[in-house]
């Protein structure tokens, strides 16, 4: 099994072991730059969650103008409604919304297949996604049945299912237990005002003005090889990722400070390999990107991560990470199987007017 993207979710970030003692109460922030933003609410994400890619019943290709704002519009409205009283959620476009002219967010693209990925088709790409989260799983998926139901002129694409195993706030920061049972999450920013700074499309950037105040998605469905992964001694599992399964660095450094990546060229302490010293290789200086993953469990052996990531700039914030990790020693323990790029529009509904605007 090769690598997607998914070892960015795995502890690009860093990884520790779960603390047992934490308080397991979900934190959510109503304060701050990012408050109105679904996808950023607070430290902590929802324990559960949906993600739903969409097409236009019939194809686009046959759509006028008129009708695909006013599909987008009803979508729009039906997850507006979903949206609070313990759910969050959100949509995203799709490459295939900004054919014909309409110009789009400069660097929306469809996903590229990365080195190693084995992409399914039926659980790729697609016009529009739509996301729900929250900490009830039938409150979840109530929603998620109540927005495709009113959003007439849609049919699912795909689908699937997520958890966050062990989620909690440690240190200020969001945390959840992966497949491979380590921790992720401190790379994360701790505040919303950060996580904005990260994220959230800025005037200035070069992309069209109804797009600032939006943020790209990346979303890649990775299939974890947890079998092979067990056979492997902790110690060994500790160098791949790059820490202690108690958060120490390799090089003996305490969770919550920097390790000495400079003073270790030749990766005698902490592996040149290593995920997190080729994801984070600085870390006075973390990727702009935010990490909103979810574990999966579809049964039969088929587990993983629901890899996302939300940044202002693909090229800077996903794709730089992604590039760095190739041929890290994770790689074959994993393999990313589908997901998708998209652009979370900002709140409120110019932007439907400004995308068709004549």
């Amino acid at each position: 099994m090769l690598l997607g993207a998914a070892a960015v979710a795995v502890g690009g970030a860093g990884v520790v072991a779960a603390n047992a003692s934490v308080p397991q109460t979900p934190f959510r922030s109503s304060t701050g730059p990012a408050r109105s933003l679904a996808y950023l609410r607070g430290v902590l994400p929802a324990g559960r969650s949906r993600v739903m890619v969409l097409d236009l019943a019939g194809g686009a290709s046959g759509w006028k103008a008129a009708e695909w704002k006013g599909a987008l519009v009803r979508l729009r409205r039906s997850v507006a409604a979903v949206d609070g009283d313990g759910v969050d959620a959100w949509l995203g476009l799709g490459s295939g919304v900004f054919a014909g002219g309409k110009r789009g967010p400069r660097l929306l693209k469809e996903m590229p297949s990365f080195a190693g990925d084995l992409l399914d088709p039926a659980q790729s790409h697609g016009d529009v996604l739509v996301q729900v989260a929250g900490d009830d799983e039938k409150a979840v998926r109530e929603a998620a049945e109540q927005v495709v139901g009113r959003a007439t002129g849609w049919r699912v694409r795909w689908q699937v299912d997520g958890f966050r195993a062990g989620n909690r706030v440690e240190g200020g920061k969001g945390l959840a237990r992966n497949p491979f049972r380590f921790t992720e999450g401190f790379g994360n920013p701790g505040t919303d005002r950060e996580a904005a700074d990260r994220a959230v499309v800025r005037s200035g950037q070069g992309e069209p003005d109804w797009a600032v105040g939006g943020s790209y998605q990346v979303v890649r469905i990775v299939r974890l090889a947890t079998e092979l992964w067990d056979k492997d001694s902790v110690r060994e599992q500790e160098r791949i990722i790059g820490r202690r399964r108690d958060g120490r660095w390799l090089d003996g450094a305490p969770a919550d400070e920097r390790p000495g990546f400079a003073a270790d060229p030749d990766g005698r302490a902490t592996p040149v390999d290593s995920h997190v010293r080729l994801a984070a290789p600085d870390r006075r200086n973390p990727p702009p990107l935010v990490r909103r993953s979810y574990s999966y469990d579809r049964g039969d052996g088929d587990r993983g991560l629901i890899f996302s990531c939300f940044q202002r700039d693909l090229a800077e914030g996903f794709e730089a990470v992604q590039k760095r990790l190739e041929g890290e020693a994770m790689a074959k323990y994993l393999l990313t199987t589908g997901g998708g790029y998209f652009f979370v529009p900002p709140p409120g509904d110019a932007w439907t007017d400004a995308l068709f605007r004549d």
